[in-house]
């Protein structure tokens, strides 16, 4: 059994939840002032930083990048293609495998989301960095 947690354990538990919480808000309130769900942006971030630096990801790199299951992906790709923020396609490099890419619309809106909130960002880093 493990020991359990002192005082200061427990308050920087509490100040890493609290940190988190608050970027979660702010992601949530600028995700809504581009017209984007908080997952519809995770998305698009995902598809947009794809592993191959390419721009385009699979749907497996979406489903383990956002920890959800594969027909949660499928349908959050098909819904985000029908508001023309992605494209899906045939992957040339993997027979029969779909690669997703960002549409201009797409672009748009995640860049405003990221340029939002450049200072939560910095504010949750700087958070972090104090809890080592």
């Amino acid at each position: 059994m493990p020991k359990p947690p002192t005082a200061d354990e427990f308050a920087a538990a509490a100040r890493l939840r609290e940190a988190l919480r608050a970027f979660q808000r702010h992601s949530d309130d600028a995700s809504g002032a581009a017209g984007l769900t908080t997952r519809t942006y995770q998305l698009l971030l995902m598809v947009k930083t794809a592993r191959a630096g390419n721009g385009h990801a699979s749907l497996r790199e979406l489903e383990e990048r956002l920890q959800l299951g594969k027909s949660t992906v499928t349908e959050l790709v098909l819904r985000t293609e029908r508001r023309g923020l992605v494209q899906r396609k045939l992957d040339r490099a993997r027979p029969g495998a779909i690669a997703i890419r960002l549409t201009p619309a797409g672009e748009r809106r995640l860049a405003q989301v990221v340029a939002e909130l450049g200072d939560e960002r910095r504010r949750l880093a700087d958070a972090l960095s104090k809890l080592r």
